[in-house]
């Protein structure tokens, strides 16, 4: 899926606490932003390999979340606040910014590489169905088939999943992030407009990459 959609789900995955939690709204969308996006960073280098962890990014999430309830003894009724199917005690959000920011960040992260499972694989043209590698996953040792629920990153479904992320982000979100949101939105519609056209285009360049640069350049380029 495009990048922007995965921003704006890690930022959704952020809005129950922002509204629930206003005073940490800023930290813990920040979290999403950078948890949905991080995994993208081995675009150029074992793309959905080296920093796509399916599993441990969700693990860790979990670990972290448990890890801010026992801190405070575990004991004793208090109100909650929903985030998805958990309830956190509201002491724990607002005494745990930290912990609650990384707990998001990993959860955005470990969402990011379960939704590449549903597109499709590691071609530069992802809607030819050719390559059957979605995302390594490093426990079981070998590569994830793609379910292409999502033909492609950049098809009109990604642009439909992107919007419906966008809502509740809008919904909570002002100054900055209002604005980086209404952004994204604009960014992937354009994306998807010129999605098609744009393996043509990175095949020509590619062809110009020097012989001594094209071991930096991924294979998917050249195909």
């Amino acid at each position: 899926m495009m990048q922007t959609t995965h921003v704006l789900v890690g930022m959704a995955i952020a809005a129950p606490i922002a509204v629930q939690f206003p005073e940490i709204a800023g930290i813990v969308l920040l979290a999403g932003l950078v948890g949905g996006a991080f995994p993208d960073l081995d675009l150029y280098k074992g793309h959905r390999r080296t920093l796509h962890f399916p599993v441990l990014y969700a693990a860790v999430a979990l670990a972290i979340g448990v890890a801010a309830t026992v801190s405070l003894g575990g004991v004793g009724p208090a109100p909650t606040a929903r985030v998805g199917f958990v309830s956190l005690p509201d002491v724990v959000v607002t005494s745990t910014p930290a912990l609650i920011a990384l707990a998001v960040g990993f959860a955005a992260a470990a969402a990011h590489c379960l939704m590449d499972v549903l597109g499709g694989g590691l071609e530069l043209r992802p809607w030819e169905g050719r390559d059957d590698r979605a995302v390594y996953d490093h426990v079981r040792g070998r590569w994830i088939a793609p379910k292409r629920w999502i033909r492609y990153d950049g098809s009109p479904e990604d642009l439909a999943i992107a919007a419906a992320a966008g809502v509740p982000v809008l919904l909570v979100a002002d100054g900055v992030f209002e604005m980086l949101t209404v952004g994204l939105l604009g960014v992937s519609a354009v994306y998807v407009a010129v999605r098609r056209r744009l393996p043509a285009i990175a095949a020509a360049l590619a062809a110009h990459v020097p012989a001594s640069l094209r071991g930096v350049v991924p294979e998917r380029y050249f195909e």
